[in-house]
């Protein structure tokens, strides 16, 4: 008696795999410019604060959800000299740029922010990182994926 097997399409269990996500950047101009050797991206979004609405007759304490707190995203880049020097010169401009995360699936994040950057740590054996910091002032806009 022989075995059949079934043929499976992996990708019918649902996910993303990370592979190919971007982010851009625009300080001037109309179209997101990719930057190279991005390593991690955070979560996106935020919690919101809570707001006690507990009163002196309540037995236990009673929040409602109040204004949603963005922290700073930290994305995680290999250190290339020319990408630290160009986020660096926005940082020192001290003016704020618009970033686009694209997703894997074309889908996309949008959000505007301050931006920092600092030169990570060295190890033995280790390639060198830095730290963009975005201080979020408008966004994350999600968009959708085009058919």
């Amino acid at each position: 008696m022989k075995k059949q097997l079934l043929k499976m399409d992996i990708q019918m269990f649902g996910g993303l795999l990370s592979k190919d996500t971007k982010l851009g950047m625009k300080s001037t101009g109309a179209t997101y410019e990719d930057l190279p050797g991005l390593q991690s991206v955070p979560e996106i979004g935020g919690d919101p604060e809570q707001v006690d609405v507990t009163v002196l007759t309540d037995a236990t304490k009673k929040y409602i959800k109040g204004i949603q707190d963005m922290d700073s995203l930290e994305f995680t880049f290999l250190y290339e000299n020319a990408i630290f020097k160009k986020l660096q010169a926005v940082q020192l401009s001290d003016k704020e740029a618009d970033f686009q995360i694209t997703y894997p699936d074309g889908s996309t994040c949008t959000f505007k922010g301050g931006v920092t950057v600092k030169m990570g740590g060295a190890e033995v054996n280790g390639a060198y990182q830095f730290t963009l910091s975005v201080t979020v002032s408008s966004g994350p806009d999600f968009t959708d994926a085009k058919p």
